[in-house]
Parts: structure tokens; C-alpha cells; sequence
């Protein structure tokens, strides 16, 4: 028997977070659906999937306590359209629920909580504090470049760094990588290293507000928590040995640019105007004294556009992904930036003008001769 009263639409948010890690299609019928537990003056909904579970508290009025599985995307669609401010949520003996909201009244079935795997502990360590908007932005900002090549799972996630008051995280694929560095309040100075698999991230990503307020993680054996105002994301670490990317990172660059990135990246989605996922030709892109000249071909026709810069490149010219070109500057925090060169083999790497707040690095395409 359970029977709580709460507000619909913290209801309603609770069913969103936790529904992100329900299995799509489990050999435990359990884990299709939705944990709803009912305790003293809280309600704890919980997704798990074997490889990332979420729960999410929040405040209800609880008459009975108990556990039910419900099933997920139902027991949303109804909660989403109920006319009344608050819900009623009532399940017999026999899984019956009844849910009441204003004049609407329905009845579906829930499932025995007994068959619903507990979720991962993860060893109790003092949590590390960052500010969501922080931790935000340092995943959206590296989580575009992680590999999607199974051979090699370690590189399928992002790989965070704790040193003294800084962290770290960083993203690879084989043919770019992405860099963000923050300061943290870390007083004991721990040092700890760990790879997050990508979906887990996207789903803290979601979760993350654009708030000061902290979010935590605490980091256990094999698992890593993240605890996000009242929800709370477990998920399996991920195991190999990660690439020394600090080893790959271009130690001498004879060419140095300072650029401004609204103005490449117009330039770049100007001329990636005739590129398509068919017609994957890369922009080519011609150093010459303060300026940069950039073109494409391809059947569908020519593009052409320049871009002012600092600097000179001896003319070199440079062919890039568009794509990987693209995503790179979109996620560079800042309005100026140095580019790091050294040939037309080499990676081109974007830096800050200052400090090393983050670092972008993409790999360049080899060019066809007059192409």
C-alpha cells in the first residue's frame, strides 16, 4: 500500500530526470519502468539502466510508505496532463494505482519493487565542490570531441583531472581534442583522475543548471556520483589507459595567429554552406600576412571568404573537417584566440590569449593538389 500527495509539476520534473536512465529494453522486465519509493515526507523516483541510474527526491505528503514500479512513459504522459495543481497517488495491494488531479481520475497498474536491482554504492569520500554552471560548461565544452569508436572504449568518455585547486577534463577522438581547465575549491589538495563514460555526462549535462549553486561528485572504485540539488546521478567508471594527451599537444609552433573567433567561424560556416554529410570536402585555408583565405569545392559549386588576423602564416595552406572545425570555435569560451601552427601535416591548436583556461586541437586533412 502506498498513498502520497504532492505538487503536479514537481511531480512532473521528477519523472523527467529520473526517465532519462530507464532501460529502453531490459532482460529485467523491472527496469523498463519507473522506482516510485514513498518515505516520511519524501518521494524518491529512480531510473537505472545497469549502466547509469538517477534519483530524484522531492517533497511530498505520504500517508502510506512503500515501493512500486511504475511504468515510466504512461505514468509521465498522465502526469503531464492532469488539470489539478496537486496529485493523488494511491496503490493497493494488488499494484492497483489510482490517480486523482482535479476532476481526472485514472487507473493503471504498477509492479512489485522486489525484482528492481539496488543501485551501485559508491564509497562514502568527501565530495568535491564545483558550481553547476561550471561543470556545465566544462562538459559541453569537450564532450563533442569524445570518440565514438567502440575498439577503444576509454576514449568513449571524458577524462577528469583533480590537481591542488584545479580540474581538468578532456575529451579525444583520434582526430581532435578538447581541453577546459577551472579553478575549484579544493582544500585538502586531493589529486584524483577518472573517466566518465559520454552518456552518463550528457545526462548530468541536462541536469545542470545555469546557477552558482554547487553541484558534487564523489568518486568510489569503480563508480562515480554526481549530486545535483536533489538528484542524483551513479554511473560505472570506464577502464584502460587513457591517451597521454598532454604528450600529443604540439611543443613548437612557428606559426602564431591571434584571431577572433565569431569572425572564423562566420567565415568557416559561410564557405561549409556547400559541404554535406555526401559531400564531405574539407575547407582549405590559405595564412597569408593578416589575413586567411578560405574555400571549398565540391559538386555542388565553390565557396570563398576571408577572415582578418594577427600574424602572418607564410601562406600555408591548411585543410580541416568542417565540422570538427566548427564545433571547436563553438565551444571556445572567449572572443579572441591564439592558433598554434606549425605545417600543414601538423594539428592546429587554439589557445586563450591568456592563462590556459582551455585548448582545442584539431587534426588537418590532407589536401589533393589543386583541389
Amino acid at each position: 500500500m502506498i498513498q502520497f500527495t504532492c505538487l503536479r509539476e514537481e511531480l512532473m520534473s521528477a519523472i523527467t530526470v529520473a526517465s532519462r536512465a530507464v532501460s529502453q529494453k531490459s532482460t529485467i522486465a523491472a527496469l523498463e519502468g519507473l522506482l516510485v519509493s514513498a518515505g516520511t515526507n519524501l518521494l524518491t523516483l529512480t531510473g537505472y539502466n545497469l549502466d547509469t541510474g538517477i534519483s530524484v527526491s522531492m517533497e511530498a505528503a505520504v500517508r502510506e510508505s512503500g515501493s512500486a514500479v511504475f511504468p515510466a512513459k504512461l505514468f509521465g504522459d498522465i502526469i503531464r496532463r492532469l488539470p489539478g495543481e496537486d496529485v493523488t497517488v494511491v496503490v493497493d495491494e494488488g499494484y492497483r494505482v489510482k490517480i486523482i488531479s482535479g476532476i481526472s481520475s485514472f487507473s493503471i497498474m504498477a509492479y512489485s519493487a522486489d525484482d528492481y536491482p539496488s543501485l551501485p554504492d559508491v564509497e562514502f569520500d568527501k565530495a568535491v565542490n564545483i558550481p553547476q554552471s561550471v561543470l556545465k560548461d566544462m562538459i559541453a565544452g569537450t564532450i563533442f570531441s569524445v570518440s565514438e569508436n567502440q575498439a577503444r572504449p576509454i576514449q568513449t568518455g571524458c577524462k577528469f583531472e583533480i590537481q591542488g585547486e584545479e580540474i581538468t577534463v578532456v575529451a579525444v577522438d583520434g582526430f581532435r581534442l578538447a581541453m577546459r581547465r577551472e579553478k575549484i575549491d579544493n582544500p585538502d589538495g586531493r589529486q584524483m583522475a577518472f573517466v566518465a563514460p559520454s552518456p552518463a555526462l550528457r545526462e548530468v549535462e541536462k541536469i545542470l543548471s545555469d546557477t552558482e549553486e554547487d553541484a558534487s561528485f564523489i568518486l568510489g572504485t569503480r563508480h562515480i556520483l554526481f549530486q545535483v540539488g536533489n538528484a542524483t546521478l551513479v554511473c560505472r567508471l570506464l577502464e584502460g589507459e587513457f591517451l597521454d594527451w598532454k604528450g600529443v599537444i604540439p611543443k613548437d609552433h612557428p606559426i602564431n595567429l591571434e584571431v577572433g573567433v565569431r569572425e572564423l567561424t562566420d567565415s568557416v560556416e559561410r564557405v561549409s554552406l556547400i559541404v554535406s554529410e555526401k559531400l564531405k570536402s574539407p575547407v582549405r585555408c590559405t595564412f597569408g600576412d593578416n589575413i586567411a583565405a578560405l574555400r571549398t569545392s565540391n559538386s555542388l559549386g565553390n565557396a570563398y571568404d576571408e577572415c582578418p588576423v594577427e600574424g602572418s602564416g607564410g601562406d600555408m595552406e591548411i585543410g580541416f573537417n568542417c565540422r570538427y572545425f566548427l564545433e571547436a570555435l563553438k565551444a571556445i569560451p572567449t572572443d579572441r584566440i591564439k592558433l598554434e601552427m606549425k605545417t600543414n601535416l601538423n594539428p592546429a591548436v587554439m589557445r586563450p590569449l591568456e592563462g590556459d583556461a582551455f585548448l582545442y586541437m584539431v587534426l588537418p586533412v590532407r589536401l589533393k593538389a589543386g583541389g
